[in-house]
């Protein structure tokens, strides 16, 4: 996959305007199972930001605990979940 390719990717998400335009591209985007671990990611983050266990966080929501420790650190040394995850 080219640089370019990502590129474009950003720049057509940066171009929705709506809860309804994401909610369309992302449903023709991706995969219903996709659309779920993305969703299971996020749900991730929240809880661990509210201080709960990996042993929690798993029987809650059903992630990994592979994913979850790639969610943890990306909320350590990153920032999008820092700022985008409430």
């Amino acid at each position: 996959m080219s640089k370019e390719s990502i590129e474009e990717l950003f720049d057509i998400i940066t171009r929705l305007e709506s809860k309804d335009d994401c909610k369309i591209f992302f449903e023709d985007l991706l995969t219903n199972k996709e659309l779920e671990n993305l969703s299971q990611r996020i749900q991730a983050a929240k809880l661990l930001k509210e201080g709960k266990t990996y042993v929690q966080i798993i029987k809650e929501t059903g992630i990994s605990n592979t994913t979850l420790s790639r969610v943890s650190r990306s909320l350590q040394l990153g920032e999008g979940y820092k700022k985008f995850v409430k």
